[in-house]
């Protein structure tokens, strides 16, 4: 998983074996793992995307 670096560098890299899919349904954004393709979790707010996650 992708780390935070020291205060004020930010985050470094992407959050690996994660992927984030837009549901067609409610129109949230849910973060998958790519490995066992199991829902994680899913946005509070509609249209936002999670940051650093690779989108499919």
């Amino acid at each position: 998983m992708a780390k935070n670096g020291p205060k004020g560098h930010g985050r470094k890299g992407e959050v690996k074996k994660r992927t984030q899919v837009l549901s067609g349904r409610n129109k949230r954004w849910t973060k998958v793992n790519a490995k066992t393709g199991r829902f994680i979790d899913q946005m509070s707010k509609k249209g936002r995307a999670f940051k650093g996650v690779k989108m499919k």
